[in-house]
Order: C-alpha cells, then structure tokens, then sequence
C-alpha cells in the first residue's frame, strides 16, 4: 500500500511546495483559485483527517496560487470529532516532507469585539488554549517542549497589515481563544473570555498552530468573523449561518492570502 506522501507526489508530482494553507468552515472557494491543479480526496490519503463537518471538502489541492506552489488542506478534522487534538498531525507532516516552511490556517470564528462584526478579518496576534488539550502529550524528549512566544510570525503579521491597507480590507489583529467544542459557548463563559483578554472564540486551529511549531513551520493565522459571541446584541449562532457567512466573506481572504504569497514568504 503506497503511503500519503507516495500517492500526493505521484499524482501532484515531486516539485516541492512553498506554503500550506489549511481552510475552515465555508472558505472553500479559495480552493477553486489554484491553478494547474491536483485534487486528492483526504479518504484516500492515510492519516489524513476522515472528520465529517458539513463545510469541508476534505481534500488536498496542490498547484499554484500568487505564483506560489501551494498546498491547500480543504477541511481539517476538529478535536470534537474524535477526541484526538493531533488528528492533523498526518498531514502537516507530509507538508513538511514535501517542502514547505511556512502554513497560513484559515477558520470561522465568533467575534468578542462588537465593532468587528460578520466577514471582518482578524489576523491572530496570540491565543489561549482554554480546552487544556495539547496535540504533543505523549511525546518524548526535549523537543516536545516547544517555544510558544511568536506562534505566529511577526514578519508575516506585519506583512498582511500593510497588504490590507493596499487592497482596502479592514485590518484586525487579536487574541483567539480555542475552545473543544462542538457546542457553542455560553454567555458566561464569553463574559469570562472577554475579562480574560479574548477577542476570537472558536473550535479550531489551536492544535494545528503546536503541532506545526513543533515541526518547525512558521505559522500565519486568519479568522473570517461569522458571528458575535453569545450574549452580545444581535448574536445569532449556528453552524449553518457560519457556513454562510464565511461564503459571503471568503472572496477578501482569498485576495489578502493571494497577495500575502505573491509579495513572497
């Protein structure tokens, strides 16, 4: 039986990839922008996430975005799925293997901040792991101890704030705190994230964010706001409306993540 990486490069062929993108809930469609290329159903790559969330094509796409040859994980699997906070550790590894230094993570996520409302883009500045699951329990020796302070990269951040300045989107940064999920948070416990220094609350990403720290990646995180969280005014929460939302606002992150890899990583 021929392994994930034997099958992506048979089919995608051996030139090796610069970045990864990794897309949430109802951001597909920057899938469909890649050119000249390769799509492989996730079931038939082994260990690649199997998770069923409507909203996720579950597959890989490589070929070329901003002049980038790319690889774009359409779909991840949550830990709320299977209980397992390294589900994505699979395929972020073939990533590695197959060339790339750097991964953007795209999700849907609620916003703690009312002026920043549905289709905002808020780049992460930090975040908080309130779920206490950590994808590298179990590992042995020092390297599982892995330095946590610039999770996301500095030069990369200031990056996508001068571009959305130059294409007219917007621009926030803020603190995203993961929750395991798969029910939505409480209005209490908004009100304590919100004391605590939240400003994005969702289901995702934190995982993906140790695991490639742990491999070495240097790590771009994006939340397309799709809600305010519980308890605010006009807070509407459902999993259909994120889909819907993410949709509306997914044409702005395609062109701020398009021009992120032409300007170069």
């Amino acid at each position: 039986m021929m392994s994930a990486l034997d099958i992506i490069r048979a089919r995608a062929g051996a030139e090796p990839v610069e970045a990864g993108i990794v897309l949430g809930s109802g951001l597909g469609p920057l899938a469909d922008q890649v050119s000249g290329a390769t799509s492989i159903p996730y079931h038939e790559l082994e260990g690649f996430p199997q998770g069923g969330v409507s909203g996720h094509q579950s597959k890989l796409v490589i070929g070329m975005l901003g002049g980038r040859r790319v690889a774009v994980f359409s779909g991840r699997e949550h830990y709320y799925e299977n209980g397992n906070s390294a589900a994505m550790r699979p395929a972020l590894e073939a990533l590695v293997a197959l060339g790339a230094s750097t991964l953007i993570l795209t999700n849907a996520a609620g916003s703690l901040r009312p002026e920043v409302g549905p289709t905002s883009i808020v780049v992460h500045s930090d975040y908080v792991n309130w779920s206490g699951r950590n994808p590298l329990i179990g590992e042995h020796g020092d390297a599982r101890f892995v330095d946590m302070r610039d999770a996301y990269d500095p030069a990369i951040r200031a990056r996508l704030a001068e571009l959305s300045q130059k294409l007219k989107i917007p621009h926030h940064e803020g603190v995203y705190f993961w929750f395991c999920g798969p029910t939505f948070e409480s209005p209490a416990e908004i009100r304590a994230m919100k004391i605590l220094g939240a400003d994005l609350v969702g289901m995702s990403t934190v995982p993906e964010v140790i695991l490639a720290r742990r491999l070495g990646l240097r790590v771009a995180a994006l939340s397309m706001v799709t809600n305010l969280a519980a308890g605010f005014k006009g807070a509407e929460i459902s999993h259909h409306d994120t889909k819907k939302v993410a949709a509306e606002g997914s044409a702005a992150m395609t062109r701020l993540i398009t021009a992120l890899l032409e300007g170069g990583l």
